[in-house]
C-alpha cells in the first residue's frame, strides 16, 4: 500500500449488522505519514452501546449451549482467514500504528495462533472430578460461562492483545462488547470480519469505536457480567473502583517500567542484541519493554559503548520500507510527551549516550518519529519511575548481584524483568526475589506466549492471569456438584 491508497471506512459491528456510528467524526491517520488518511468514520454514541450490549444478551444462552468444540472450529476457522490476509492486514497494522511491516505481518499471524490455541480448549478437561467422603457420592467441579464480557483494548498491539482477550472469553461460551483504542479502530474491524466471516453468530461479539468517555459508560452499563482491560495504571484503577462499586469481576493489565540486568559474567553479545530488541522494537510501545537497564559496574563501561553504538546505527524511518527497523511512535501528541519528559531531564544528572535529539529531516519531523535514546542516570530521575511508553531506555551501574536484584525491583510496576548471567546462584536469587509476573534468562523483557499464563504484580495488574489455561480462571465460573443417586444411603 502506499500513499494513494484510498482510506477505508469505519464501522461498527452489532447485533451481526455494520453499523455507521452516530457520534463525532474519526479520523484514523498514517503515524509516519501525518498527512495520509487509514481509515475514517464516525464514532458509536450511546444508542449503540445499548444495542450492542443488548445483543449480546440476547446471544448469551444459545451461544453458551452451543458445544464447546463447535465454538472452537469458528475461532479454528477464523484463524486460516488471519493467516490468508497477514499480508495485507499486517501492512494495514503498520500503516495504523506504526510498527514495521514485519511486526505487523507477526503480530496478524500471532492472532491466529491465539485463536487457535483457545479454540482447542473444547478439547481440554472442562471440569475435575473429586473423591467424596461419603458412600455413593462423587464431587464434580465444572466450568460455565460467565456471561457478557466488556472487552477494552489498547493501541500498542490492536489484534493480538484483543485475540487473546476475545478469543477465550467466545470459547468459554461468553458473548463480548469490544471497545479498542480510537486510534487503530481498523486493525479491530479486521479481527471482527474475520471472527464473522468465519460463521460466529449475530450479537457473538459487538464492536464499538469510540471514545474513553463511552468506554467507561460500557464498563458501568448494567448488562455486563465482567470486564477485561488493559492500558494504563491511571485507567485500570479507575474502572476496578467501578467494578468495585458493581461487585463485577475485573481483569486488569496495566504499567510497566520492566527492567533488565546485566550482570558481570553476562554474555555481552547475547545481553546487547537482547536488551536493544526489548528496548527498541514496536519503539518501545510494550507493555513489556525494556525501559530500565541496571549494569554490573565491572562490565559497564564495555557494554554500555556496545549497546549505544548498535542502537545508534538502527534504522528508524516509514515502517512500511522493508530494511526500517523501527518506526514512529503511535501519534504526534505521544512523541512530544516523551520528548518533554526527556527535555525535562536536562535537570536531572543525566548523560545521554545516544538519541535524545530531534530528527533534522523533514520526513521525519512531520511524522511521529523518536531516535531511540539510551541516557545514563547517576541519581535519582523520573527517567527511572515514570513509564514513557516509548523508545527511551534508563541506565544506572551497581556495584554487585545483589544490588542488581534490589534495583530491578525499585518500582511500583512489576510486569516482566530479565537478568543475564551464566551464574546460578544469581538466577536463583533473581527466580526468588524479583517480584514479577514474567521473568526472563538471558533474554529480553518483551514477548508473551498463548499457552503460558501472563500477567504482572503490584500495579502492573489486578485479577487473574491472561492467556494459556490460566484464562478459564477468569472467563468461566464454576458451580461444585455433589452427585449422589438417589438409592444411596446418607
Amino acid at each position: 500500500m502506499t500513499a494513494n491508497t484510498p482510506s477505508a471506512s469505519l464501522r461498527h459491528l452489532v447485533a451481526g449488522q455494520w453499523r455507521t456510528g452516530s457520534g463525532a467524526q474519526l479520523i484514523d491517520v498514517n503515524p509516519a505519514r501525518p498527512g495520509e488518511i487509514v481509515a475514517e468514520g464516525l464514532l458509536a454514541g450511546a444508542g449503540e452501546l445499548d444495542a450492542a450490549v443488548g445483543a449480546a444478551r440476547e446471544a448469551f444462552p444459545r451461544w453458551s449451549a452451543t458445544p464447546h468444540p463447535v465454538r472452537g472450529r469458528i475461532l479454528g476457522r477464523a484463524a486460516d482467514l488471519l493467516d490468508q490476509r497477514a499480508q495485507e492486514w499486517g501492512t494495514e497494522l503498520s500503516r495504523e500504528e506504526g510498527k514495521t511491516v514485519a511486526e505487523g505481518i507477526g503480530e496478524v499471524r500471532r492472532a491466529a495462533e491465539i485463536l487457535r490455541f483457545s479454540g482447542s480448549e473444547g478439547l481440554r478437561p472442562v471440569g475435575e472430578v473429586f473423591a467424596s467422603p461419603r458412600e455413593g457420592e462423587q464431587i464434580q467441579v465444572l466450568h460455565k460461562p460467565v456471561g457478557v464480557f466488556a472487552v477494552v483494548t489498547p493501541f500498542n498491539f490492536p489484534i493480538a492483545i484483543p485475540a487473546w482477550k476475545i478469543a477465550p472469553a467466545l470459547s468459554y461460551g461468553n458473548t463480548v462488547v469490544w471497545k479498542p483504542a480510537s486510534v487503530v479502530p481498523l486493525l479491530a474491524i479486521r479481527l471482527a470480519e474475520a471472527l464473522v466471516t468465519a460463521g460466529l453468530p449475530d450479537g457473538v461479539l459487538n464492536l464499538l469505536l469510540t471514545t474513553g468517555d463511552l468506554g467507561g459508560r460500557l464498563v458501568d452499563h448494567p448488562g455486563i457480567d465482567a470486564v477485561t482491560f488493559t492500558g494504563s495504571t491511571e485507567v485500570g484503577t479507575r474502572l476496578i473502583e467501578i467494578c468495585g462499586r458493581r461487585a463485577r469481576p475485573i481483569q486488569t493489565e496495566m504499567g510497566g517500567k520492566n527492567a533488565a540486568a546485566v550482570l558481570a559474567d553476562a554474555d555481552l553479545d547475547l545481553a546487547a542484541a537482547e536488551v536493544m530488541a526489548g528496548a527498541f522494537r514496536s519503539a518501545g510501545q510494550k507493555c513489556t519493554a525494556t525501559s530500565r537497564l541496571v549494569v554490573a559496574d565491572a562490565v559497564a563501561g564495555e557494554f554500555l559503548a556496545m549497546l549505544a553504538d548498535r542502537t545508534a546505527a538502527l534504522n528508524v524511518g516509514d515502517p512500511l520500507s522493508p530494511e526500517i527497523q523501527m518506526g514512529p511512535v503511535v501519534t504526534a501528541s505521544a512523541r512530544d510527551r516523551i520528548q518533554a519528559a526527556l527535555d525535562a531531564t536536562e535537570r536531572d544528572p543525566v548523560r545521554v549516550l545516544t538519541g535524545g535529539y530531534r530528527y533534522p529531516d523533514e520526513f521525519r519531523q512531520a511524522g511521529a518519529f523518536l531516535p531511540p535514546t539510551i541516557v545514563e542516570l547517576e541519581g535519582e530521575s523520573e527517567l527511572w519511575h515514570e513509564e514513557l511508553f516509548g523508545p527511551v531506555l534508563a541506565v544506572r551501574r551497581v556495584r554487585d548481584d545483589q544490588a542488581a536484584l534490589d534495583l530491578v525491583n525499585e518500582s511500583p510496576f512489576g510486569l516482566s524483568a530479565a537478568v543475564f548471567t551464566d551464574n546460578l546462584r544469581a538466577v536463583r536469587a533473581a527466580v526468588e526475589q524479583l517480584d514479577v509476573g514474567v521473568l526472563h534468562i538471558n533474554s529480553e523483557t518483551a514477548g508473551a506466549d498463548p499457552h503460558v499464563p501472563f500477567g504482572g504484580t503490584k500495579q502492573s495488574a489486578f485479577g487473574p492471569k491472561e492467556q494459556g489455561r490460566a484464562a478459564r480462571e477468569f472467563f468461566t465460573t464454576t458451580t461444585t456438584v455433589y452427585l449422589r443417586g438417589s438409592s444411596a444411603r446418607p
